[in-house]
């Protein structure tokens, strides 16, 4: 089938446009100024309880819906119905040290039905507690920490123990700028790594590894820096990294940056554990561990780097980059649909063939051995538009084309 014919039935084909993939079940205007951080209740599914007090007591409001978060540059923090996009409970983020400019929100993760982290520019991490019988509008965190000298790059829960009697975390592991620290629920900040001499950008945990008798017990948290090296820390040995694997090797200032990780689906690919990793040059590396190897390379942008990446429940890998968000699926056997003669061209062999991207039959690419050319193309460029690319598999959605 050409990538821009249609159906029998006289609709538009899913390999056309892409947009067949995600359907649009709402859209609004969130926040006044930039929406920087979007996250799901911790539970993923059940009610979300939103406590108020009132002159006739405490009333506890419960929505049987998945709950969507949202936080601004107008410093609010706001809850919302995943189903019907209805905003049902507002926090306000607190002002930066002294109480006098607003601290912008850089992340944020519902660690629990019951308990929501936020960080901000100012390096601080705010912990809600849902549960807190005040109105939301006015209720402060529950907790305050600094567990790092720059703002937090990335926040990532480690899974409960054996021990938990709730089933939710309880710990975490931040980075920010040349740190990773561990804090903990109760406790607070419980241990800051030294300094990395590198900054740390992202981190996924990857568990069930080979384990090794009095050294490993095969948890470890990944981490992604500025100069294209993934380190692996072992669980519970923080005070230094354990291995390291070169994702882009770079010239003699290092390689591109590591912005964004996410774990392959072990039913996705050949069943083992992967990482796939976002790359400031526009690539998506996918790397085996174990091995500790890149194993193959996708191209997701020729000049924006790669800063989302995650897979949805049907183990389609998303990424987002620039002004663009791509769908990619796992290639089925005999399944030939959608991939044209430059795409087979430009296909790398070492990329596994369970893998294949999909988009528009208008997307070029573009190959120049040198690199100092590139470098100087992709700052020139940087701001400029991005082109249509509706096309197979990537979505162009409304105010990002």
């Amino acid at each position: 089938m050409s990538p821009n014919s249609d159906d029998e039935d006289g609709t538009a084909s899913v390999l056309s446009t892409g947009t067949g993939t995600i359907e649009t079940v709402w859209q609004t205007r969130r926040h006044k100024g930039s929406c920087r951080c979007l996250g799901y209740s911790g539970d993923g599914e059940g009610e979300y309880h939103m406590v108020t007090k009132l002159e006739s007591g405490i009333a506890d409001h419960g929505f049987p819906n998945i709950v969507l978060y949202s936080a601004g540059t107008d410093s609010l923090l706001k809850a919302a119905s995943s189903t019907t996009g209805q905003v049902i409970a507002k926090l306000a983020i607190p002002f930066s040290p002294g109480g006098s400019t607003p601290d912008p929100p850089t992340l944020l993760h519902a660690l629990s039905p019951q308990t929501l982290l936020l960080a901000t520019d100012s390096a601080a991490l705010h912990l809600y507690d849902m549960r807190s019988p005040t109105s939301f509008t006015s209720q402060k965190p529950a907790q305050t920490h600094h567990p790092h000298d720059d703002y937090i790059s990335s926040l990532t829960p480690l899974p409960p123990t054996e021990a938990s009697t709730s089933g939710f975390s309880k710990q975490w592991v931040t980075t920010g700028g040349t740190t990773l620290a561990v804090t903990d629920l109760r406790r607070g900040v419980l241990v800051k790594s030294e300094d990395q001499e590198e900054e740390l950008l992202c981190s996924v945990f990857v568990g069930g590894l080979p384990s090794k008798p009095g050294r490993s017990k095969g948890e470890k948290v990944l981490i992604g820096s500025s100069s294209g090296v993934l380190t692996l820390w072992e669980r519970g040995v923080w005070d230094d990294q354990d291995e390291r694997i070169i994702v882009d090797g770079g010239g003699r200032g290092g390689g591109e940056s590591l912005d964004a990780l996410a774990v392959i689906p072990e039913e996705v690919g050949d069943g083992g554990k992967n990482v796939v990793v976002g790359v400031g040059d526009g690539t998506i590396r996918i790397v085996k561990l174990g091995l500790n190897k890149v194993i193959g390379e996708l191209r997701h942008d020729e000049l924006e780097g790669v800063v989302g990446l995650g897979f949805d429940i049907e183990g389609r890998m998303i990424s987002g980059g620039g002004h663009v968000v791509k769908v990619w699926q796992e290639e089925m056997a005999g399944d030939e649909n959608g991939v044209d003669e430059e795409e087979e061209e430009d296909s790398d062999e070492d990329v596994p063939q369970n893998i294949r991207k999909r988009r528009g039959s208008d997307s070029e690419e573009e190959s120049s051995s040198d690199e100092d050319e590139r470098r100087s193309r992709k700052k020139k460029r940087k701001g400029n538009k991005a082109k249509d690319r509706s096309g197979n598999g990537v979505l162009a959605f409304k105010g990002l084309d």
